[in-house]
């Protein structure tokens, strides 16, 4: 046990090592994928590490205070694509920051309280094409000095100071500039000064976001003839008249998206008056999007023909109730309802109408017929929609639909097989629970379906002509379901250009071996998390498969004979988390594991689960020497290892003993220099020196005791001062046994020798002093001890003056049994016996 100063002494000096070093020599970065990521975020660094290798291409230094950029800080790092300064404290950036990164092309400064930007702050940045200086305190669009950045595609600068919405000239020289976001800004109003650079840029290119402003005026003719991709004003305006005035500032504009509304969060407005959309009818618009309005009604989109000609009309979050569908004139193409609240399906009859989705509207449990003649795309997923009878051209009222989604409803009744929806490529049902959907040929009018989704849909595959008629079908999924008998029959015949099929979940246990015949372009084949108990070849030896999971079933092992027939094209296998068998007689599988192990998922992780004594061990660490050697071999080298290994422990075990047995040869015939050594807890030395060495030290007569804090020589090992000083010097060891003796692990090997002591000495002898009673269950824990008070009388102490005078009575007579004696000695040893005696 080292001792606290020692340890102290080692400790200090270390530590005033380590606060010596500066953070950046410490390789604190993680290396997230090596030599190309690194990510050094909050490790209080003041200066880029040195020890980032110069091929790094991604590069996190946020949080961390870098303060200030001088020229060619990161000229080292030539390969750098991504780089985040986020929160570095960076109050300048001086001229040639950046120079010598040609390659980066995403730069973040986020939350930096920059003072200033030098002229040529962005030089060098070639390849730029996306800048983030979100919440950097920037007063206007002048101050950033990007004017040079041409293959600028992004600008941020949302959650800043800028009060104008002015485009400085600069923004004409960046012709691909695709996003400008001054999102949460202080922009009030918009100017048509501010916006004749736009007439310079490239047309319908160029979105513009300003929700998050207080925005209350946009002068008239301000958009006129200009035209851009997006424009979003969402949690701008504060009143449904301030509304009205903007929209009219929009007059001229040409636009291929306008996004309106709140946030889900934060609102301004909960209504919009229906004259507030009146604007809309003076601008070009291909797509109008509003959301998140409590109070909205059909009436804001039907009061006037402003969105008649709109070709893609998206309402989400709105509180809308009802819908009862706009007039027949309306040429609206594509029509969104998403979360909108609605009580009952909306009645529709639109001859424009392309593509309808309706979703996450959870009221809506009926599905009412609409007429949508020329509905190419339906999309009904995550409502509560139940089918008695699905699904044919009535339903839909269309016979040219081509994508249908009806996943994340409730009861899905098959009536019908799609009668008059030939023309269908996409078929989404997962998570719906589908009827009768193996009782006939469902899908056998389906010759152009590509998609087919019936994960999840409780589906218990009896019928074998179930896909019957796909002839053109690509993907398959049907995770989750069930086939008689928890077998895989051959019922994919007609699925010829089948390329991707997950199986997944169906609680397979055996697969027929024509299963996959007729599937000769799958590619990828997903039977993971199956009952499958052996990896069985000859299903797919005929396929082009690349990719094949077998993770998580209960696969032993593969026959050597089905190995043979292994599709060479497969490129990717994963056998993860199986119950491998790594026995000698599944070894041709493990060699072949071995011999594959480039095109095995997660090789590393995949362990042997039988038999016990290898069980949990990797498999790619299993040697084919193990089977080969002998029995007779084994045995000896285990008999070997036995032997030596109870040798070297009974050495390591009895090593103490052993030198106390030739400190017995050695000292045996000497005279002992104390009267006895005693072993005691450091808990209980006051009681040792206080009553123990004041009254059989000082007392009459008197004795000489071996204390390992005043007797121990220094710079000695313990064990060794307490064989050599304690035991080979003491005629007699003293015991105290208490609480804290039997919890020391130093107490009870201090006892454990002092057995063998007695044992090897003739004229030794062992006095137990218990101090305190002690708890039988505690004592019962050293089962030697327990015996040895049990059997032999022993001395208690008790505090009080009649059992004071017994114990230190009896105490010294144990003591004097064996001390050899002077005459003089002797005497008053009488003398001193009789006035006891008298006293009591």
């Amino acid at each position: 046990m080292t001792p606290p100063t020692r340890l102290a002494g080692t400790l200090i000096p270390a530590m005033a090592f380590l606060s010596c070093l500066r953070p950046e020599s410490w390789e604190p970065c993680v290396q997230v994928v090596p030599n190309t990521t690194y990510q050094c975020m909050d490790l209080n660094l003041y200066k880029i590490p040195d020890n980032i290798p110069a091929s790094t291409k991604n590069l996190d230094l946020s949080f961390n205070p870098l303060r200030r950029l001088g020229s060619h800080s990161f000229s080292k790092f030539s390969e750098l694509q991504v780089l985040d300064l986020s929160r570095c404290e960076i109050q300048m950036i001086e001229d040639n920051a950046y120079q010598g990164l040609e390659h980066l092309s995403t730069l973040i400064l986020t939350g930096n309280p920059i003072h200033s930007f030098a002229t040529e702050a962005f030089s060098g940045l070639s390849s730029l094409q996306v800048l983030v200086a979100v919440e950097i305190n920037l007063p206007s669009l002048k101050a950033l000095p990007i004017g040079y950045l041409k293959s600028l595609k992004e600008l941020n600068v949302a959650h800043n100071l800028i009060n104008e919405f002015h485009l400085p000239e600069y923004f004409s020289h960046l012709p691909n500039l695709e996003l400008l976001d001054l999102s949460n800004n202080k922009i009030r109003r918009i100017d048509r000064k501010g916006l004749q650079v736009l007439h310079q840029m490239p047309p319908c290119k160029l979105s513009l976001d300003l929700s998050l402003n207080p925005l209350d005026f946009i002068q008239p003719e301000t958009f006129e003839n200009i035209h851009l991709h997006e424009l979003t004003l969402r949690n701008t305006f504060n009143s449904t008249a301030v509304m009205k005035t903007c929209i009219q500032g929009l007059a001229g504009l040409t636009i291929k998206r306008l996004v309106l509304g709140e946030f889900k969060n934060e609102r301004n407005m909960d209504s919009v008056d229906k004259c507030a959309l009146e604007g809309l009818c003076h601008l070009t618009i291909e797509e109008f999007r509003i959301a998140h309005f409590d109070d909205f009604s059909e009436d804001a989109l039907y009061s006037s023909s402003c969105l008649a000609n709109v070709s893609k009309i998206s309402l989400v979050s709105l509180n809308l109730k009802s819908l009862e569908g706009p007039p027949k004139d309306f040429r609206w193409q594509s029509l969104t309802l998403v979360d909108c609240r609605l009580e009952h399906f909306p009645t529709l009859d639109l001859a424009f109408l392309r593509k309808f989705v309706f979703t996450a509207n959870k009221r809506v449990t009926t599905f009412t017929d609409v007429n949508l003649p020329n509905l190419e795309f339906l999309d009904l997923s995550r409502n509560g929609l139940s089918f008695k009878s699905c699904c044919s051209d009535r339903d839909f009222g269309t016979t040219r639909l081509k994508h249908l989604d009806l996943s994340f409803n409730d009861v899905i009744t098959m009536g019908s097989n799609f009668l008059n929806l030939e023309q269908l490529e996409h078929l989404d049902f997962q998570h719906s629970n589908l009827k009768q959907a193996s009782d006939f040929s469902v899908f056998l009018s389906l010759k152009n379906l590509v998609y087919l989704d019936i994960s999840y849909t409780n589906t218990r595959v009896v019928f074998h002509a179930i896909f019957d008629g796909l002839f053109s079908l690509q993907v398959l999924k049907m995770a989750g379901n069930y086939f008689q008998d928890d077998f895989l029959p051959n019922i994919f015949t007609d699925l010829t250009n089948l390329t991707f099929l997950d199986l997944s979940k169906c609680q397979l246990k055996s697969v027929s071996q024509d299963a996959f015949g007729s599937l000769l372009k799958l590619r990828f084949l997903n039977m993971s998390h199956n009952n499958l108990l052996s990896l069985d070849i000859l299903p797919y030896k005929d396929l082009s498969l690349q990719v094949l999971d077998y993770s998580f079933n209960h696969i032993v092992a593969a026959k050597r004979q089905d190995l043979q027939h292994f599709p060479r094209s497969v490129s990717s296998l994963n056998l993860t988390q199986n119950d491998l068998s790594c026995a000698c007689e599944h070894l041709s599988f493990l060699q072949w594991v071995q011999d594959h192990r480039h095109l095995l998922v997660g090789a590393e992780k995949m362990v042997c689960a039988k038999p016990l004594d290898r069980q949990g061990m990797p498999v790619l660490s299993f040697r084919n020497a193990t089977c080969q050697t002998s029995k007779t071999i084994i045995s000896v080298s285990v008999l070997g290892v036995v032997v030596v290994s109870v040798v070297a422990v009974l050495v390591y075990k009895f090593y103490f003993h052993l030198m106390l047995l030739a400190g017995c040869k050695r000292y045996g015939k000497g005279e002992s220099t104390y009267d006895a050594f005693v072993i005691y807890s450091s808990q209980d030395e006051d009681w040792v020196r206080n009553e123990l060495v004041k009254n059989l030290e000082e007392g009459v007569p008197h004795f000489h005791l071996c204390l390992h804090y005043r007797d121990f020589i220094p710079g000695v090992a313990i064990a060794a001062n307490i064989i050599q000083e304690g035991f080979h010097k003491s005629r007699k060891v003293i015991v105290v046994v208490s609480r804290h003796f039997i919890q020391s692990r130093w107490c009870l090997f201090e006892y454990e020798i002092a057995q063998t002591w007695q044992f090897l000495s003739s004229h030794a002898g062992i006095i137990f002093i218990v101090l305190q009673k002690v708890e039988k269950s505690l004592l019962r824990q050293q089962v030697e001890l327990y015996r040895l008070l049990s059997r032999n009388t022993y001395l208690e102490w008790e505090d009080s003056v009649l059992g004071r005078h017994i114990f230190w009575r009896r105490l010294r007579k144990a003591l004097l049994d064996g001390k050899p004696w002077s005459p003089e000695e002797i005497t008053d040893a009488e003398s001193s016996q009789q006035e006891a005696t008298a006293s009591t």
